[in-house]
């Protein structure tokens, strides 16, 4: 089973191996300096990487939204612009609305 470090490592190659790391710090990272709804990374070069895992039924999902996205709205998107898209808004759903928000019902409700 791989070791945390493995698991939350950064992508860039410049990022020394984890058996060479030091004390690992976290930092918040704010863009943004006027408050407002959370904005996605979008076409940026991602250091981060984080796996999940999905059922089949849910990967076809995300692949038909994405290509609805691209045939209805002339949007070409990758899986993973989508995914963060959704998660910047279900982030600001929940931020915004609290346990009203619809993220937290359905959690309450497994």
């Amino acid at each position: 089973m791989p070791a945390a470090d493995d698991l939350f490592r950064p992508t860039s190659p410049a990022s020394p191996a984890p058996a060479e790391q030091g004390p690992r710090r976290v930092r918040a990272v704010v863009e943004e300096t006027e408050p407002g709804p959370r904005r996605p990374s979008g076409r940026v070069r991602h250091d981060e990487k984080m796996t999940v895992y999905v059922t089949a039924d849910e990967l076809l999902d995300i692949e038909h939204a994405r290509l609805t996205l691209r045939r209805e709205h002339g949007l070409a998107v990758d899986r993973g612009r989508l995914v963060r898209e959704a998660l910047a808004l279900v982030l600001a759903d929940l931020e915004a609305q609290g346990v009203d928000s619809p993220l937290v019902q359905r959690l309450l409700d497994e």
